[in-house]
Formats: structure tokens, sequence, C-alpha cells
């Protein structure tokens, strides 16, 4: 993943590979690669816009971009985690809170192993762990607690137990990152869990309350830290435990 620049709406956004810096205009679909668009940006005819304010980001094993920016509302985008919160039920499945304009929709069906005679029961106030499958501005979204793909959970499904706090959108979509330096830092320390929803909602569980509040803190604390001082301030709180 490589952070490139700053956008602002309006912009043009330059999505050839090096090898293709001979072409004059920047396409969006040649006869070898598609280019996946991600929050931030549309395409028109055979431009990339941005049409929000923030970092371009972009992913060369996926060939995906996208601009992340601090919005203050989350906007569901296909394939992003999610941490909502079951507000509602009815016959089909159930109505989860995910921090965007509308409630996501969450079938019944749309857990690992689910089936019409076996299914999860989720009471309203359940946190759960969730990809988005449906976004679109003409349907509420729509999220599954497994990877359809697969038919394996890898890690969704309903969150028991356990801390769950809001961060800005901004640090969510740096803590997805896998070299997180505030969680590497946690983990060389303390054992615990934790679910990471780029709509700017965590969960973590640890061993006990002390724990979990010391990692809920961390991570609250680092989003304007760097990584020496993420390490210095785990540290700290580490000592002071």
């Amino acid at each position: 993943m490589a952070s490139t620049k700053v956008v602002l709406p309006g912009d043009i956004i330059d999505t050839r590979r090096e090898e293709d810096t001979t072409q004059q205009e920047p396409n969006v679909e040649d006869e070898e690669t598609v280019i996946r668009l991600g929050p931030g940006l549309i395409q028109a005819s055979e431009v990339v816009t941005a049409v929000t304010a923030g970092v371009l980001h972009s992913n060369s094993d996926t060939n995906r971009w996208w601009v992340a920016g601090n919005k203050r509302r989350y906007v569901a985008a296909v394939g992003e985690p999610v941490v909502g919160v079951v507000v509602a039920r009815h016959g089909e499945g159930y109505r989860v809170d995910i921090g965007s304009a509308h409630d996501a929709l969450l079938p019944l069906l749309a857990f690992e192993g689910a089936t019409k005679r076996n299914k999860p029961n989720l009471a309203v106030g359940t946190v759960v762990y969730g990809r988005v499958v449906v976004a679109n501005s003409v349907m509420d979204p729509e999220i599954e607690c497994y990877n359809s793909n697969t038919g394996k959970s890898e890690g969704y499904g309903e969150l028991s137990e356990g801390f769950m706090f809001k961060c800005s959108l901004g640090l969510a979509r740096r803590l997805i990152d896998t070299k997180a330096p505030v969680l590497a830092a946690l983990g060389s320390g303390v054992p615990f869990e934790v679910a990471v929803g780029v709509n700017g909602r965590v969960w973590v569980n640890a061993e006990n309350v002390e724990t979990t509040i010391l990692v809920a803190n961390a991570i609250r604390n680092s989003e304007y830290l760097d990584a020496k001082q993420c390490r210095q301030m785990v540290k700290e709180l580490l000592e002071k435990q």
C-alpha cells in the first residue's frame, strides 16, 4: 500500500502504472489491467477524478485506488470491513447501525454455515463484524458476517464480550494496515483481540478489563503519533499497568 499525495475534489488522478507513462491520458481499463476505484474516486469517460479531499492511496497488488480522508460520516464501499450494532430485527434479517446515513441490512443467512434451520439469533445491541457487499446511491448498504467468496467466517461474525469504541475514520483506515505501529507495539506487550472497521469503530477484547482499557486508550492516543512515538507511548502505558 502506497500513499502518494493529497488530492482535492475535482483533481484528475493519473492511474497509469510506471511502465505505461508513455500514454497521454489515464485509462481506467486497458487490455491487461482493470483499475478498481474505491471511496473518493469516480470515473467519467476515461478520466478518474477525486470527489473528496484526502490522501490518495493505491495498492499495486490489486490495482485499487482510493482516497482516505477524515470525514465525519462513513460512506459505505463494497468490500470494506465494518463494525456495527444490531438495532432491529425483521423477517429476513437484521438492521445494523454502521455509522452511515442509512442502516445496513444483514440477511439471516449471511453467516458461515447458516441455513434456514440453523441460523444465529442476534439480540438488539449485539456488536457484529462484517464486510460490505452492497453499496450504491439507490439502495441501503448490505453487509455479510462471513466471506461469501470462500464460505468461511475469516474473523467476521458476532463480537461477544470486549469493548467497542469510536475513532476518526482516518485513524481507522491506518489501523487496518497490518503494520500499524500502535497495534504492533501493543501485540509485543500484551495479548488481545481487535476488530477494526473502516467506519470508525474498533472492538477490543483482552484477558481483563484493565488491559482492555489500556489497549483502547493506546489506540486512541496514537492518532497523531509517528511509529517511534507510538512505541514510546505504549511502553510508558505498560510500565504503569
